[in-house]
């Protein structure tokens, strides 16, 4: 059964390794202070501000702005949002890195991480619109009768799909997507003619 999910914006690039350094630093970090489950609760919050504040997601990779209009601009938010402790020296050190751009890739990897360490499959469902609850529990009932236990949903946005989804766990993937769909009616028509 799916516990929980992420959602992360179209805007959001995979994770690559960089981001993946950060999300380790950040999880070992969390375990010495023994607050993992603060820090995942900070960075969920981290991720909804990104995937719901379209000014947030345009200061965060807006290459004018120098580290110190960028730090007191992140500090603000991470303070009205109640974010504090490692998550906010996390942004603090990608600031001073120049690398707050990466933040959603950090983000992503941590969540991946997090589910990792926690036995914990993940599921990546790529989606046109945003899932609503039940279909969530649709997911993952359907990835429990299949065989999955234990999944935790990543959620991507792509509009481009128009449709349907692209849910891939592990080496599987499934496309339903209206996109594929019509690439393949394509494909079919131009073999007919």
């Amino acid at each position: 059964m799916a516990s929980d999910a992420t959602t992360v914006s179209p805007d959001a690039p995979r994770a690559t390794g960089l981001a993946q350094r950060y999300a380790q630093a950040l999880l070992d970090l969390a375990r010495e202070h023994r607050s993992v489950d603060q820090v995942a609760a900070d960075m969920e919050t981290l991720q909804a501000l990104w995937r719901d504040d379209a000014p947030f997601r345009a200061f965060v990779s807006d290459p004018r702005l120098d580290a110190a209009q960028q730090q007191k601009g992140a500090f603000a938010v991470l303070e009205r949002a109640g974010i504090s402790g490692d998550v906010r020296n996390l942004v603090g050190v990608l600031v001073n890195n120049r690398r707050l751009a990466a933040l959603p890739e950090v983000a992503a990897s941590f969540a991946l991480l997090l589910a990792e360490s926690r036995g914990q499959q993940t599921a990546e469902v790529t989606t046109a619109h945003p899932l609503n609850d039940t279909q969530r529990n649709q997911i993952a009932a359907r990835l429990t009768e299949a065989g999955y236990s234990n999944v935790r949903l990543v959620e991507r946005l792509d509009p481009s799909i128009l449709g349907g989804m692209i849910l891939k766990i592990g080496s599987r993937l499934y496309d339903t997507s209206i996109k594929s769909r019509l690439q393949r009616l394509s494909y079919a028509m131009k073999g007919a003619a």
